[in-house]
């Protein structure tokens, strides 16, 4: 069963952070634009489980991508499945016309400039993300994807990177609920 890892940062620029990347040899991605649809469930409330159900359309690329309830109190650690839909534009639409037919509604939209890069630490690759996200602001986030029996080793090598780029202030709540919690 795969999880993600994953730390979210707010920050208030790129600037140092990108600084810092680069004496480390670094190299960061150019900027994609993403527009993430986050679906509710017609018969359980995914706010009070905890889970979400998107899309996301980069380009003419999408997929579907489920995320279960968080495990832990300190990152965002979740089982995650997501699947692509190909690469045509048309066909992340056919999959909206779809869930709604099943009976799920657009419960809200994120969209976000992201810039990505892959540093190595600690004996593997930590995936980060460089994200302007619209009506939010500036996050970095990082993230492993691992086995079930990784999960605590994950966590560490996060906590520890985060501390090195120092990155301070972690974020729980995803994207769609920091714009839900601003109304």
């Amino acid at each position: 069963m795969k999880y993600e890892v994953e730390q979210k940062h707010p920050v208030s620029e790129f600037a140092s952070l990108e600084e810092t990347l680069r004496a480390m040899g670094v190299a960061i991605s150019g900027a994609e634009e993403e527009l993430d649809l986050y679906f509710a469930h017609p018969l359980r409330d995914f706010a009070e489980t905890d889970e979400a159900l998107r899309i996301r359309r980069k380009g003419d690329e999408s997929w579907i991508t489920y995320k279960g309830p968080k495990i832990d109190s300190t990152t965002k650690t979740r089982r995650e499945i997501e699947l692509p839909l190909g690469g045509e534009a048309a066909t992340a639409i056919r999959w909206q016309g779809l869930l709604e037919e099943l009976g799920f509604t657009v419960a809200g939209e994120v969209r976000k400039s992201r810039r990505r890069a892959e540093v190595p630490w600690e004996g593997g690759p930590v995936g980060m993300t460089l994200d302007e996200v619209g009506g939010l602001g500036t996050f970095v986030e990082l993230e492993i994807q691992s086995d079930a029996a990784g999960i605590d080793a994950a966590r560490s090598r996060l906590a520890e990177l985060a501390r090195r780029l120092g990155l301070e202030k972690s974020e729980r709540r995803s994207y769609l609920e920091l714009l839900l919690d601003r109304g």
